[in-house]
């Protein structure tokens, strides 16, 4: 059966294809620029500087000064020659996105023809030209380190934490795929799943960032895909493991003989299949003239550690007044957890007409998992599957106009459809004949041996987002960009039919609810849509670099509320009438400022400073957003949850930074910063009273918090045969609370709701990354991540019987720490090129990095309360991942480098 969402794909795909926008290469080209001098320093008119692959390239002004515009983020080589001078080339020149790469070449007189002088460029230790903090990871680091996915390198970086980027609430990033968002504005996460084969560089701004980005209040995370080139390749790589965590002793598990490991608490036995990988990318020429692809796919399994027997199955009856339990299973071993992925990447483009590039882009993932919950370990087809299909695509073209000038714009549709429920249909008779999850605390521990997950949610966003830039090269010292972008979204979510087990005429039955609100409303759909538009001078004035912007941003909820909020239902009688408003237009300016100031030829500082604004998430703001539910409130009576409020304002951060770079040697490089984050607006909730004296909690704009602290970052180039990288950062991030609904969640605990500072939820105050590689002989390399962070904070919970509570997030966790390590062997192997790689995660079998603990304790290993957490206590899920051992082989075209 064809996926609803490939035909939404495929009518739009012939939709943008009958438009022929225009590219848009913002987030994925860089430009080369310098001078040209002789000898003496002086400088050279009308040298030639030639980029071959790119098909460009620029004569030197009077000043010996050159420029080249929109170079695709990669690695190039530059040929140099004039005249009477000996021609040069340098190979393996780095264009960043979005950065300017310095090349000054100095030419040697010849007055006869002679060969090129071929040079080696050396890509700076630190860029002193930079105006905020951003990492910039190439393909080939990428490939060195023990990393699989784009999130895996993003948490790498410094003033980064678990997604929160200088101690930001999840969800204030925005990832952008060549240059164009593939967040989906439900949860503001990324859409796509990114593998490092697909990957040309990453770039990681954690701090302040340029007025292009929007709708981001912590960071910017943009990965530039991989382009054919102009001669066939391909490549491949399978690699396979499992997790081992040291051997097994005999113990007695509900009252049963069997093998395990103490400190797992599961049995260790070694699958070498448990994690798989198949992938496979061409590139090339595709027949056409100046016409080049590239097309990957890759598929990845994944079972995990825990599993559980299939002692029950869902439809086994129990006694449970008696104690009788009657398992029907085949006492399997399976997976509690699992996942299956299935994901590709086509792109094309063309230069087949003189000033234009044509393309066009597709990223797919197709995932179906299960995760993996402990209660359901003797009954684990009860369990809820997740199924999620999502797919990026669209046109673009780049229009040169001359030299100096480009105009960008490119056409992206962002789908995204996740399911999650045991049973597609919700009148499955399966439901009926297993009824809910039941256990009995006499048979392990309260196991659930018989039931489904009655779980039904369903989300779909489908947004269609156009942008166009335009950059112009105005004169040496002004390098201008403009540039707007709209987004419109259509956005589904809900449950699609509620299952209830109550009792209907003294009998329990199972009922289904479709469409009933208050209490079962149908699934929501909404239409918001986005504006934006912005304007960036980039200042290159003697030593002075200056980047100054400005951010307008247009939203409109497309929604309407009651116009009376104390009378929200129109149900109090005598009360003034409440019509529906529609929502206001939501306009926000943020001004953008970056300056950059050598004190040396190796030697910079920096001052940033910006206003950042976001909407919350649209899941968040339109969730339990209809007012009619309150028709039946009254004084004292039932909760109607939190209500969501499409009204809201966006949210808003000012952020300061102050930082210094510097090339200390040739091969170490430092580069330190100290921050300050003022967040405000921030959703939160608010308590409404209405005409009868009752009260509802709903979302506003009422919580707020700040960050401080420093990230010190050392680079050191390979010395020998080792390289290292090391990221330290400290901060202190505090706020009125970690999570919107906590407010509310304080007031029904009886606690005080009233808003009041305390560390917030990943508010870890050092953090510290290294890396280390170590190039052997023969090609032979090795590379290990280490990752140190301290304790995050929790709430204690008193242990003794004196009165009141402990204040949140008073305690710490303790502080843990991780490594990874890679090694690889290049081979020949039936006259292919080959790799052979070996990798481990969590090579210590480190339990605990920043997860749960215990409130009794602190500790995720022990509890005071022994007798009353003897579930948790007995539930190895609560632990980080074992070691995890994988081997694979890397395969290439043999006249691949």
């Amino acid at each position: 059966m064809i996926h609803p969402g490939v035909r939404t794909v495929a009518g739009v795909a012939i939709l943008l294809s009958s438009l022929l926008i225009p590219r848009a290469q913002a987030g994925t080209a860089g430009k080369l620029s310098g001078r040209v001098l002789d000898p003496a320093k002086q400088p050279i008119a009308g040298a030639n500087v030639a980029i071959p692959a790119a098909r460009t390239g620029a004569l030197t002004q009077a000043d010996g000064s050159y420029f080249v515009l929109n170079l695709p983020a990669g690695q190039y080589d530059v040929r140099v020659n004039m005249l009477g001078y000996q021609p040069v080339l340098i190979q393996g020149v780095v264009i960043s996105a979005d950065n300017t790469t310095s090349l000054d070449v100095t030419l040697q007189e010849a007055p006869v023809q002679m060969p090129d002088v071929v040079v080696s460029a050396q890509r700076p230790v630190v860029d002193v030209n930079q105006t905020s903090q951003i990492a910039s990871v190439s393909r080939k680091e990428l490939n060195t380190l023990p990393v699989q996915e784009l999130q895996e390198v993003v948490n790498l970086q410094a003033g980064v934490v678990d997604g929160h980027f200088r101690g930001g609430r999840t969800g204030e990033v925005q990832y952008q795929v060549d240059g164009v968002t593939v967040n989906n504005p439900y949860d503001n996460k990324s859409s796509l799943r990114l593998d490092r084969s697909l990957l040309e560089e990453v770039q990681v701004i954690s701090g302040t960032f340029d007025a292009e980005y929007g709708q981001a209040m912590s960071g910017v995370v943009n990965a530039v895909l991989r382009s054919g080139g102009d001669r066939f390749r391909w490549d491949a790589e399978t690699f396979a493991g499992g997790y081992y965590y040291g051997g097994n002793t005999r113990a007695r598990v509900g009252g049963t003989p069997t093998e395990i490991n103490p400190r797992r608490l599961v049995p260790c036995a070694f699958r070498p299949a448990d994690v798989q990988n198949y992938q496979l990318t061409l590139s090339g020429p595709l027949g056409l003239a100046k016409t080049r692809f590239l097309v990957t796919g890759r598929y990845y399994h994944r079972d995990d550690y825990v599993r559980g027997v299939r002692l029950f199955v869902p439809t086994d009856t129990s006694d449970f007044e008696r104690k009788l339990f009657y398992p029907t299973g085949d006492r399997a071993s399976v997976p509690l957890a699992w996942s299956r992925e299935w994901s590709g990447v086509a792109k094309f483009d063309t230069h087949a007409f003189e000033d234009w590039r044509l393309g066009y882009q597709a990223i797919a993932n197709s995932i179906r998992s299960r995760r993996g919950t402990y209660g359901f370990r003797l009954n684990p087809d009860g369990l809820s599957r997740q199924r999620t299909f999502s797919i990026v695509h669209g046109f673009d073209v780049t229009r040169a106009l001359g030299k100096s000038s480009f105009f960008n714009a490119t056409v992206r549709q962002n789908y995204f459809d996740y399911h999650d429920m045991v049973y597609d249909a919700l009148d499955d008779p399966r439901y009926d004949a297993a009824g809910p999850p039941q256990g009995d605390t006499d048979f392990d521990l309260g196991a659930f041996i018989q039931g489904v997950e009655f779980t039904r949610f369903a989300q779909t966003t489908n947004a269609l987002v156009a942008k166009g830039v335009y950059e112009s090269q105005l004169n040496r010292e002004h390098h201008l960009k403009l540039g707007a972008e709209y987004q419109v979204t259509r956005l589904r979510f809900g449950h699609p039919g509620y299952l209830v087990y109550a009792t209907v005429n003294g009998q329990q039955q199972l009922v289904r609810h479709v469409n009933e609100p208050p209490d079962y409303p149908a699934v929501s759909e909404y239409r918001p849509v986005v504006a934006a538009g912005f304007a960036q001078d980039e200042v290159e004035w003697n030593n002075l670099r200056l980047r100054g912007g400005l951010r307008l941003d247009s939203f409109d909820a497309r929604a309407s509320l009651p116009s009376d909020l104390a009378n929200p239902a129109n149900a109090i009688a005598g009360a003034p009438r409440s019509e529906l408003k529609p929502t206001r237009n939501k306009v926000s300016l943020a001004p953008r400022l970056g300056v950059s100031y050598p004190v040396t030829r190796d030697a910079a500082v920096f001052f940033a400073y910006g206003h950042f604004y976001q909407m919350p998430a649209l899941g968040t703001m339109f969730d339990n957003a209809d007012y009619r539910i309150l028709r039946q409130l009254q004084a004292g009576g039932i909760s109607y949850g939190v209500l969501g409020n499409p009204d809201i304002r966006p949210e808003r951060t000012v952020q300061y930074q102050f930082g210094y770079k510097q090339a200390v040697t040739d091969w170490l490089g430092l580069d330190a910063s100290v921050f300050y984050k003022d967040i405000r607006d921030l959703l939160g909730v608010e308590f409404v009273s209405t005409y009868n004296g009752a009260e509802y909690a709903r979302l506003t704009n009422v919580d707020f918090g700040s960050v401080i602290g420093f990230t010190l970052a050392l680079d050191q180039r390979q010395l020998g045969r080792i390289s290292s990288t090391m990221d330290y950062t400290w901060e202190f991030a505090q706020g009125n609370s970690s999570d919107p609904r906590e407010t509310a969640t304080r007031a029904s605990a009886g606690e005080d709701p009233r808003p009041r500072l305390a560390p917030l939820d990943w508010d870890q105050r050092h953090t510290l990354n290294l890396t280390v590689s170590i190039a052997g002989p023969g090609g032979v390399s090795s590379s290990a991540v280490l990752r140190v962070a301290s304790g995050q904070p929790y709430t204690p919970a008193l242990v003794s019987g004196f009165a009141g509570g402990l204040e949140t997030n008073s305690g710490r966790k303790p502080t843990a720490m991780l490594l990874d390590l890679r090694s690889e062997r290049p081979v020949r192997l039936a006259g292919l090129g080959a790799t052979v790689f070996a990798r481990a995660f969590n090579v210590f079998d480190t339990r605990y990095f920043n997860g749960f603990v215990f409130d009794s304790s602190g500790s995720p290993y022990y509890s005071r309360y022994g007798a009353a957490d003897v579930v948790t206590l007995n539930d190895p899920t609560r632990y980080y991942p074992p070691r995890r051992i994988e081997i694979g082989i890397g395969l290439r075209d043999h006249a691949q480098p």
